[in-house]
């Protein structure tokens, strides 16, 4: 238990080597142990064949008393035949040469000893055609005990010799060959265990490079340093996981750019409103300006601006932390646009902008949202025109409805926005530094809430410069099933 516990604390590169290790120590082990087995299993099988194949002659003659009986019956359970046929088979076929005293040469052969035909009648049988026991053999004892041998008599399988299996090697030359190849196996298996860590050990290091880089890089973004990028080489999952790692940097990266310029932009704003305030009433109080109502309505615009700006940096704050506060029902957007352009009509009239509403039945076409906030994401749409637009001039209005996606549009007659820019229009505080510019007033967040306020409807809005040569908005939104 300690020893485990030493290896779960250490080190993720000890961990990944001492596990290649060990699962390699566990193959080599099981792989030799195989080997070892079959080898000695084989081996056993490849010595009883071979002394099966010099019992050749008494297959022979197993065949030839087949042939003369005509069958097995007269050597059935016959042991005393059998003997003599062990006997004939069995006799060595070197024979002594004896000089006699007339110098003739005789051969006298040996016999097998009576042992020896005990002992190989006993370990050898006879089986007919179809494995049926004829003569000899251990009593109780089935052919799967035995090396088989065909006995041939004109070209047909006759019957079986068979000779016991030894199970167990009891020869001294057997056993120190089976030693040798152990050895062997040995010496081969623990090289390939040394060879087998050493490759764990290089593994582990390759493995573990992304890792650390990983490591390395996180503890960057830790620092706030969100330029930090990994290399991208291996294609595999260590690879894209560092891939990801640095779209998340970048991501980071490029959300400290923005929170940088954010609170940047907001201190601007706020700047512009409390130095002409501080101004004002330094002004007053220097005697510079007298108390009347054209002081009073100035400080009152100031404040109006600076009270709109705070406003709109609480709405956009409540859209990031999704607590912008939604009321859906059923609503149609076409009479929330027509109730809303009515609100600024006089405003309109006093600009010398003329609305070319091309709206259809306001009750035609209706989606799941919040009335007021579509009322304040059209008021916002039209102050932006009224701010920034050229007068005179003429404001359109249309929709057009396609695949369950109603689209709303809403056209000045110019100036337009640089092609540059358009992609910016919806960014905090980003206005336009050219036709459309800063003298016009506004703090740049307006355009932003629209489109917190369509991405909640899980719609979508564009902008793009209209034919006439002025901006031209598009506000898409799924419509009610």
């Amino acid at each position: 238990m300690n020893a485990l516990h030493i290896i779960m604390k250490s080190k993720l590169s000890y961990k990944f080597f001492i596990a290649f290790s060990l699962t390699s120590l566990l193959v080599v082990a099981l792989l030799v142990g195989l080997i070892r087995f079959y080898i000695a299993r084989n081996f056993a099988d490849y010595v009883n064949k071979s002394r099966l194949e010099k019992l050749q002659p008494v297959s022979s003659a197993l065949a030839a008393e087949y042939q003369s009986s005509k069958g097995w019956q007269r050597l059935k359970n016959n042991q005393d035949l059998w003997k003599e046929i062990l006997r004939s088979s069995l006799r060595p076929r070197d024979t002594e040469i004896k000089e006699s005293a007339g110098n003739t040469k005789e051969k006298l052969s040996k016999t097998p000893p009576s042992h020896v035909l005990r002992r190989e009648s006993r370990n050898l049988v006879v089986y007919n055609a179809i494995k049926q026991h004829i003569v000899g053999g251990r009593d109780n004892t089935s052919y799967d005990s035995y090396t088989l041998k065909k006995i041939i008599v004109s070209g047909k399988t006759a019957g079986w010799l068979g000779l016991h299996k030894r199970e167990f090697l009891e020869n001294p030359l057997a056993i120190g060959f089976l030693k040798q190849q152990s050895q062997a196996l040995y010496i081969i298996g623990g090289g390939i265990l040394a060879l087998a860590a050493l490759v764990a050990f290089l593994l582990s290091k390759h493995i573990l490079a992304p890792i650390r880089e990983l490591t390395a890089g996180t503890r960057a973004l830790a620092s706030r340093v969100f330029n930090t990028r990994i290399s991208v080489e291996p294609q595999d999952e260590l690879g894209q996981l560092a891939e990801d790692f640095n779209i998340m940097a970048q991501t980071l990266e490029e959300y400290e750019q923005m929170r940088k310029q954010w609170i940047s932009d907001i201190s601007h704003e706020l700047r512009t409103p409390l130095s002409i305030l501080r101004g004002e009433i330094e002004a007053l109080k220097d005697g510079v300006r007298e108390i009347n109502d054209n002081t009073l309505d100035s400080l009152h615009s100031e404040i109006s601006h600076l009270s709109k700006i705070v406003n709109d940096l609480h709405e956009l704050s409540l859209a990031d932390t999704r607590a912008l506060t939604f009321n859906k029902v059923p609503v149609e957007p076409a009479a929330v646009l027509k109730e809303t352009l009515g609100h600024f009509q006089q405003r309109f009239i006093e600009n010398q902008i003329v609305v070319e509403n091309s709206l259809e039945d306001p009750s035609s076409t209706s989606i799941i949202g919040d009335a007021d906030r579509l009322q304040q994401l059209f008021s916002n749409l039209l102050e932006n025109t009224l701010r920034y637009m050229d007068v005179p001039g003429v404001l359109r209005v249309e929709q057009e409805l396609k695949a369950n996606r109603l689209t709303i549009i809403v056209e000045d007659s110019g100036p337009g926005v640089p092609e540059e820019a358009l992609g910016h229009l919806f960014d905090r505080l980003y206005r336009v530094d050219q036709s459309r510019n800063r003298n016009q007033g506004g703090s740049g967040l307006g355009l932003s809430i629209c489109k917190s306020i369509v991405n909640a409807h899980e719609g979508k809005i564009r902008a793009a410069n209209g034919a006439s040569g002025g901006l031209r908005i598009e506000i898409e939104l799924p419509v009610n099933g």
